[in-house]
């Protein structure tokens, strides 16, 4: 139960904490229109950027591949979001939506919160194993996001595709962020095939980094939060909590039974799979829909209606495991 409370208590104070100082901000600063993205966009460099790596590489370093059937983590991941993106616009369609609804609705049920919050519950209910296979569980989520999810949300904007495919990969390469995961990815992988054995006081410092990590990207989402259009938008928000919360787990926890996941390691991949596939529309949805002049109050109210589900699916979650 203190895992539980602990993971809770870094999220809700995460986001207060963040929230609480963009109205401070928006109060005491003339220019806060401005300041409030410098600020988001250097905790969350700081997080990705700078903490984070060193703790993927660390987890990566110790994760166990005696088992091949492991290697299929990443495609069940890959799949679970390419698949949300789809159920997304098939709700989109069902409702009757306009192109700009559309791309939101596409971004918001592909783009998943695996890294930070995932990340998070990971590590905090089964230690570094449990945060290094939710690594490799969305080894490829860059991957789709720039090379799948972008280039929908741009479609549903323009109704054409005006950059060739490319050029997009181009971008890609070029992207800090998916530099910085697949050097931190690789590095792992071959100190862990290296057998050179980790310094103890890694895991100290692992530790410290995930919490602190993920608590700045926290602050960093509380800083854009803004209320106002939840009531506006109760039935995709609802919409997209059935797909969240309910499709995607089954569909994956289906799937990750089938290749025997539950047969390994405890039943620890199949855990990190079902908490994986559990988590709220990634911040990157609202992000890419700014980006794209999208409808920016639709994709703020599914991240909000989501993200605050958390307090329902984690203890959900929590019993769930306690089963197995």
């Amino acid at each position: 139960m203190s895992k539980l409370v602990v993971t809770l208590g870094l999220i809700v104070s995460g986001l207060i904490s963040g929230y609480v100082l963009q109205q401070v901000i928006r109060v005491r600063v003339t220019d806060h229109e401005l300041l409030l993205p410098r600020l988001r966009k250097f905790l969350q460099r700081l997080s990705i950027l700078g903490l984070m790596p060193v703790s993927f590489i660390g987890a990566f370093w110790i994760i166990p591949f005696e088992n091949l059937r492991i290697t299929l983590l990443p495609l069940v991941g890959s799949s679970v979001l390419i698949l949300g993106g789809v159920l997304g616009l098939g709700t989109a369609f069902l409702l009757g939506k306009g192109s700009l609804q559309k791309g939101v609705l596409f971004t918001c049920g592909s783009f998943t919160n695996i890294g930070s919050l995932g990340g998070l519950t990971s590590f905090v209910f089964f230690g570094e194993k449990g945060f290094a296979l939710l690594a490799l569980y969305k080894i490829f989520e860059e991957l789709i996001y720039y090379g799948i999810g972008f280039p929908v949300a741009r479609y549903y904007r323009l109704k054409e595709e005006s950059l060739a495919v490319k050029d997009h990969l181009r971008a890609l390469l070029k992207d800090p962020f998916f530099l910085v995961a697949g050097g931190s990815f690789l590095t792992g992988i071959c100190l862990n095939l290296s057998g050179i054995s980790r310094p103890p006081a890694y895991e100290t410092l692992i530790s410290l980094f995930v919490p602190i990590g993920v608590f700045l990207l926290l602050v960093s989402i509380g800083l854009g939060m803004h209320f106002s259009s939840v009531r506006n938008h109760l039935v995709e928000g609802a919409a997209m909590f059935l797909i969240k919360f309910l499709i995607l787990p089954l569909v994956a926890g289906s799937a990750a039974y089938l290749l025997g996941f539950h047969e390994m390691q405890g039943g620890l991949p199949m855990k990190i799979v079902l908490i994986a596939s559990s988590m709220p529309v990634a911040f990157n949805a609202v992000v890419v829909t700014s980006i794209y002049d999208l409808d920016l109050e639709l994709a703020n109210a599914c991240w909000l209606i989501t993200t605050a589900s958390l307090l329902l699916v984690l203890p959900w979650l929590y019993f769930l495991f306690s089963l197995f």
